[in-house]
């Protein structure tokens, strides 16, 4: 419900030069390109997937928009990838919401940004109280954005018309929002931090899980104590994954994570059996219920066990500490507290000041001496970034050395 005395914003539900039409042939690439090499300035870039509903993370549309080119947008299904238009962007800034989201399927299409400037984290950094798109369009452009259709299957052909006046939506507003965060970002001073968070997140790789172990990513894994259980769930996820890939489908679409964990755990010897455990009542349960039980039978019947979860040298959860790890405990909360106060004083979420993991990390495995020296150098192999580092080494160099008593905590 809106604030009476709050006018309402107007309302943006077309961008004022229209949608194009979506380019799907050779030709219209070649086009898209020549366009936007001619542009300047940045380039406002966006991808919409197909998440739970098609396999993967692929993306089924690709939205463009730079200074003297317009807006563009893309079918990357009839290519084997865009690299006329990454030829087009050569040296070019790329601007994006949410830069994580989309970075990947992009990259995918042979697409990646040599510089980066990402809204979502820029809003982060100034402190704004949403980050959301929408959100930071109304507070800084004072519009509101028809925002609706991101949960869609973006895998339909033809798009709706309304779904591609959504699309060109998201990337219509960038270009102006990207100057006006720079400009607060500017303000607050934090211009080099943001400089130095945008070229993190553009050159991050994240640690892949083979695919032979993505089975232990389950939702719900953890309710299956033997070995034995936790092969017939690797059987049934493989199968699943099979199945997923050679349909196109997502995995969740054929059987959710909770329907397999069940199955492991009440090891069903026949079809009704199968059909009584929970999750097991859709179509393709029924349909493929002999394939699902040859899968628990093969799980059953295995002699190569699942070896135990290997470390991933993360500490365990901080509420465990306590009795664990007195000091460390000590050490993490205060220095939790304290950085607390400094986000506070930043203007900036404390998650934003330094990662949850890193300080958990550090206070958990500390350097053999603790001194401002080797407390920074820990931060940033743990993933601070030099402004992060500047920022809290001496906070948590003091709280490591002098923790507030806990004793009643």
């Amino acid at each position: 419900m809106e604030d009476p005395e709050t006018p309402s914003l107007p309302l943006k539900s077309e961008p004022e030069e229209g949608v194009p039409a979506v380019i799907a042939s050779q030709r219209g690439l070649a086009r898209a390109a020549d366009a936007l090499a001619a542009g300047h300035g940045p380039v406002a870039v966006d991808a919409e997937r197909a998440s739970g509903f098609r396999y993967g993370q692929r993306a089924f549309l690709v939205q463009l928009k730079r200074a003297g080119a317009g807006i563009w947008l893309v079918d990357p299904e009839p290519f084997d990838n865009l690299e006329p238009l990454q030829q087009a962007l050569e040296g070019t800034e790329w601007i994006l919401h949410a830069a994580t989201q989309d970075l990947p399927c992009l990259a995918a299409l042979g697409m990646q940004p040599h510089r980066l400037f990402d809204t979502e984290l820029a809003a982060r950094l100034a402190g704004l109280p949403r980050v959301g798109l929408g959100a930071v369009v109304e507070q800084l452009l004072q519009v509101r954005l028809a925002k609706e259709h991101s949960a869609a299957d973006w895998s339909r052909r033809p798009l709706p018309s309304e779904w591609l006046r959504y699309a060109a939506l998201d990337v219509d507003l960038l270009l102006p929002l990207r100057e006006k965060l720079a400009a607060l970002l500017e303000s607050q001073g934090k211009s080099v931090w943001a400089e130095q968070e945008f070229e993190h997140l553009r050159t991050f790789e994240p640690v892949t899980v083979p695919k032979s172990e993505r089975w232990r990513k389950t939702s719900g894994l953890s309710k299956l104590k033997s070995p034995r259980k936790l092969a017939v769930l690797r059987e049934l996820w493989n199968e699943r994954e099979s199945l997923a890939e050679n349909r196109d489908l997502a995995p969740t679409h054929l059987l959710p994570d909770r329907a397999l964990v069940a199955a492991a755990d009440a090891l069903p010897r026949t079809v009704p059996q199968l059909l009584a455990v929970p999750g097991f009542q859709g179509r393709a349960a029924k349909r493929e219920a002999p394939r699902w039980l040859r899968a628990i039978q093969a799980g059953a019947q295995t002699e190569d066990l699942p070896a135990p979860q290997r470390s991933t040298g993360a500490p365990p959860p901080p509420r465990t500490w306590k009795d664990r790890n007195p000091l460390a405990f000590r050490q993490f909360r205060t220095a939790r507290d304290r950085l607390a106060r400094r986000a506070e004083q930043l203007q900036m979420m404390p998650e934003s000041l330094l990662a949850p993991a890193v300080l958990k990390q550090i206070c958990w495995t500390p350097p053999e001496v603790i001194d401002p020296d080797t407390v920074a150098g820990a931060l940033a192999e743990h993933g601070a970034r030099p402004w992060q580092v500047n920022q809290v080494s001496a906070i948590v160099t003091v709280a490591m050395l002098e923790p507030e008593d806990l004793s009643e905590v």
